[in-house]
């Protein structure tokens, strides 16, 4: 500081000190440092006319009447806190300060030697010093809003950009590059929850835990910025801050970012940096959300659209219209419980005069189910055209059937073997229910089981029955879909005493009308009740 000082000539009056330190304050708003300018003029000031030195002291953070050190010049070792309650009269209490004078400012106290009469120039010191500490709020205030609005722009900028996308990857990817400008931070990585578990989505500047359970970590603690960084989270990161994705308070995932980068590196985050990624977060669950939706709702198109390919399919392997069989009338009819079902109906001709009737039921409903139908039509159909009808086809079939789907899968089934030119009428049983054959005296008979369902053994060994069928003989075959039907009020099983009773009520109706009872029998005993499985049936009467 130059020694052109307004104390420095003695015998200066105390209206040109004033004059002067007018001025020297007008330099001392001009510069850039003020506290080191105010501590220059306090030990000009002090070694003019206190030598011992003087102290600055302005308010505790804390608040109340506590006041530290903040300038102090002299040889005097000034205590480092001082409470404002224990000076009177403009002299601290403690024995120790006796000497010295206390003078006040809301917010400063300044201490000086007791001796010095001519006050007026500290007081103007004084002043000054609180126009430093004003200046320096107002700065501080200024650049704190200025700060509120560069984040709420940035945040409204990183709204808008991440909120026009709706690839999931690409979001999680594009979150944490916001995340890191927005912070300086050199690392960065998100999770989402699936399932109960914490899962990588994306990572950014290092590697990262590819996933955990709640439990595995202190989350609360790492969220409230407390207790020891897990090293395994972002491994090599010395600081950590992590923040909560929530939608409507609920979490949806963990946002973390590591290492801020400052003048000698790294270093910790501020206490607003969390507030910054929290608001950030906020806006980020939006859109990861908005993303999840758009996924899927895509994945459910896509499936609609798998649906109903595999619908058409089906619709393509039973058959499209019923047969002319001569000498017998013959129906067939199918409805899924689901869009696809796990129930096969088909008629083939073999020869002459020989045709071939089937009903499968493969295990479980929809795709899987329809999936191994599939297998089943394509590989019967190859093995009709190679092989003598009879248990040895069947027992080639099964051991297809247990190569090609899983332990889990299986299906029963019931060919029936008809001649039309004797109505003999032979059949394997699979395991499938029973079919029904009613005379036209009104006797019932059985089809009934004669081996294990195709696939579950691959040894499994079949045998066949026959019978011939008489003019008026009608035989039914049927999925369990049919006699296991249930109602809504009890869940009753229809059973099959039941439909033998519709069956057998007028035998000279033609097989469309029968059909269309059985349809409507099946809806009014169900009532409204969703269709538990899919409904099969396959009527066949020698004229």
């Amino acid at each position: 500081m130059s020694t052109d000082t307004p104390w420095a000539s003695s015998g200066a009056s105390s209206k040109v000190q004033l004059s002067a330190w007018r001025d020297l304050f007008t330099q001392t708003r001009r510069q850039a440092d003020d506290q080191r300018d105010l501590e220059d003029q306090l030990k000009a000031w002090s070694e003019k006319n206190c030598s011992a030195g003087a102290a600055i002291y302005r308010q505790s953070a804390a608040g109340g009447g506590s006041f530290e050190r903040w300038i102090c010049v002299g040889t005097t070792n000034f205590p480092q806190q001082f409470d404002a309650l224990d000076v009177e009269d403009g002299r601290p209490k403690q024995p120790e300060l006796a000497q010295w004078r206390c003078l006040e400012l809301p917010g400063l106290a300044l201490l000086h030697d007791a001796r010095v009469e001519d006050e007026s120039a500290v007081l103007l010191l004084l002043a000054g010093a609180k126009i430093s500490q004003l200046k320096r709020q107002i700065q501080e205030q200024s650049f704190e809003a200025m700060f509120r609005g560069v984040e709420l722009e940035a945040l409204y900028e990183v709204g808008l950009a991440i909120a026009s996308t709706l690839d999931l990857k690409k979001l999680g990817e594009e979150v944490l590059l916001r995340a890191a400008l927005l912070l300086d931070a050199r690392r960065a990585a998100l999770y989402l929850i699936e399932d109960g578990t914490y899962r990588l989505t994306s990572r950014l500047g290092g590697s990262a835990m590819t996933e955990f359970s709640d439990g595995q970590l202190d989350l609360e603690s790492l969220v409230a910025g407390e207790g020891a960084l897990p090293e395994d989270l972002l491994p090599g990161a010395r600081y950590l801050l992590a923040v909560w994705v929530e939608i409507e308070g609920s979490p949806k995932g963990l946002l973390v970012v590591g290492d801020k980068e400052s003048r000698v590196g790294v270093g910790p985050f501020a206490a607003k940096d969390r507030r910054t990624l929290s608001l950030f977060a906020n806006q980020a669950a939006i859109a990861l959300e908005n993303a999840k939706l758009h996924m899927l709702a895509l994945e459910k198109e896509r499936l609609e659209r798998e649906m109903e390919l595999a619908a058409e399919i089906q619709q393509q392997i039973l058959p499209k219209s019923m047969p002319e069989i001569p000498g017998f009338d013959v129906i067939g009819w199918n409805r899924p419980a689901q869009q696809v079902g796990g129930d096969y109906f088909d008629f083939q001709k073999v020869g002459d005069g020989r045709w071939v009737l089937v009903v499968g039921d493969v295990t479980g409903k929809g795709m899987p189910a329809a999936l191994l139908v599939s297998t089943v039509h394509s590989a019967l159909r190859v093995l009709l055209d190679r092989m003598e009808i009879g248990p040895a086809l069947i027992e080639r079939l099964n051991r297809h059937i247990y190569e090609s789907s899983s332990t889990n899968k299986f299906i029963t089934m019931l060919l029936a073997f008809l001649d039309t030119d004797s109505g003999d009428l032979a059949y394997v049983n699979a395991g499938h229910n029973p079919g029904v054959l009613i005379r036209r005296d009104g006797e019932v008979a059985h089809l009934s089981s004669k081996g294990l369902p195709l696939g579950l053994l691959p040894e499994s060994v079949y045998g066949s029955a026959d019978l011939r069928l008489e003019p008026g003989d009608l035989v039914c075959i049927y999925s369990d879909g049919i006699t296991e039907c249930e109602s809504s009020k009890d869940e009753e099983e229809f059973g099959l005493g039941r439909l033998i009773e519709l069956l057998a009520r007028a035998p000279d109706r033609c097989l469309q009308e029968i059909l269309q009872e059985i349809d409507e029998t099946m809806l009014t005993w169900a009532q409204g009740r969703a269709q538990g499985d899919d409904q099969t049936v396959i009527l066949l009467r020698r004229r």
